[in-house]
């Protein structure tokens, strides 16, 4: 079974090959191809990749291209997880962002919709060539913004397309855990949309224990989301957010945090991947030590100045291993081998949430099995959440409209239709701060 990589020069794509060499059995991968459009990324990426098959038997066979045509032929499947105008672009989102006095996270608020206008027209064109030249593949997009993306992708490849993310499945992990459950056995009972989403139930055995979490402050307090949010405002919400609403609830402090910043986290991450792909270029560096090294500091800083914002520490060494290349795995091997199972996963709506239409892409349990995703019903949003994810639907709607007609009013329209961009001229300015950035966005006329 062949899987292509895009964005293969990526630094997380020995994550995924890492999770292919534990698999074994029939239907699992035995050739995996990474395109990327910087050769230099690729090769250091392919020497990991190298290393880490060492003492492997049967690893899967590995080639790099700079020919998306050729790496899209013949596919089984397809994971996405480019990154359009690469972390310097993120940086500049965050910098754009922060001097108009808004957040630049890369998902959320304005970084996110600058992202997208980014990264929509570039997805367009791949979800198009994977439909005439591997029609029978199956697209896994890790691409941020992940939902805006997988809708963008499914208008033209339809339900063949489906949105993975970490999040709710470290979310979910640490509160079975909290709880002492087994995350294998605890059905979460999560809805919304990527890095917008709540968990409203952890059923174990048939029982919710979710309500005995919320009860106990000590419990509550004791792991990640306790820690960022207080147990105040959980017990108030009746429910445990996804991390990233950090940025909704406690969006002016986190805006501070982030503009007091010595550098900003694409700044951090441009330099700090620059260093490992020029040490790379080292005929004698140890590469799979040098990666790994570098994998640490990542994920020990992740989120580093919204911890502080709520004084909530390091981070534990159980939330550091990642966790997307398991969702990743888990969905190929559900559909390649008809191996039945339940993922939290970006798909289209198809009346699971009845509050958007059928196309939307949200992101809830669904059903995997040979024939793909299939969201699982779900109750209706308490009123807040209802609010806010219409709220942000609505943007991503008018991110993909201005992408499609190359409309630069209606790019305003979707940065001041967002709820942390404050101000019409604030989105006429951010428009030309990042048009002026971004050669990539010269299309919005």
């Amino acid at each position: 079974m062949k899987l292509t990589i895009l964005g293969g020069g990526g630094f997380r794509v020995p994550l995924v090959y890492g999770a292919l060499l534990g698999d074994r059995g029939e239907g699992r991968v035995t050739d995996v191809v990474l395109h990327d459009l910087d050769a230099g990324r690729l090769s250091a990426v392919a020497r990991v990749l190298a290393e880490q098959a060492a003492d492997v038997p049967d690893a899967p066979t590995v080639t790099a291209t700079t020919d998306l045509d050729e790496a899209l032929r013949g596919a089984d499947f397809i994971f996405s997880a480019i990154r359009v105008g690469g972390l310097e672009g993120r940086a500049a989102d965050e910098r754009v962002a922060l001097d108009q006095g808004v957040l630049g996270q890369e998902t959320v608020g304005a970084g996110g919709i600058a992202y997208g206008l980014r990264t929509v027209p570039v997805a367009v064109d791949i979800a198009r060539r994977v439909a005439r030249l591997a029609p029978d593949a199956w697209v896994i997009n890790f691409t941020n913004p992940a939902g805006l993306v997988t809708e963008a992708m499914s208008r033209h490849l339809g339900d063949r397309v489906i949105g993975i993310c970490d999040s709710p499945v470290g979310l979910g992990r640490r509160i079975a855990r909290v709880l002492g459950a087994n995350p294998r056995e605890a059905w979460i009972d999560y809805v919304g949309l990527n890095h917008l989403g709540w968990v409203r139930g952890l059923h174990v055995a048939g029982r919710d224990e979710l309500p005995r979490l919320l009860a106990d402050p000590d419990l509550l307090g004791s792991f990640e989301e306790g820690k960022l949010f207080g147990t105040e405002w959980l017990q108030s919400l009746g429910a445990i957010p996804n991390e990233y609403l950090h940025y909704y609830y406690f969006n002016r402090e986190a805006v501070r945090a982030y503009s007091e910043a010595e550098k900003t986290r694409g700044a951090f991450l441009r330099d700090q991947q620059e260093h490992f792909y020029e040490e790379m270029k080292r005929p004698d560096a140890a590469a799979l030590t040098a990666w790994d090294r570098t994998r640490a500091e990542r994920e020990a800083t992740y989120m580093s100045e919204n911890r502080e914002t709520a004084g909530a520490g390091e981070r534990d060494a159980d939330d550091l291993s990642g966790g997307y290349e398991k969702v990743a795995l888990a969905l190929m091997r559900a559909i390649a081998r008809d191996e039945r199972t339940t993922l939290i996963l970006n798909v289209r709506n198809q009346g699971t949430l009845s509050v958007l239409d059928t196309d939307a892409v949200i992101e809830v349990p669904c059903l995997v099995d040979a024939n793909g995703a299939h969201p699982v019903a779900v109750a209706p949003l308490p009123d807040h959440a209802t609010g806010l994810v219409c709220a942000v639907k609505a943007v991503e709607r008018e991110v993909l409209a201005a992408a499609e007609s190359s409309s630069r009013a209606t790019a305003v329209k979707a940065f001041a239709l967002h709820p942390l961009v404050d101000s019409v001229n604030v989105a006429r300015r951010l428009v030309d701060g990042y048009t002026g950035a971004h050669p990539g966005l010269a299309y919005l006329e």
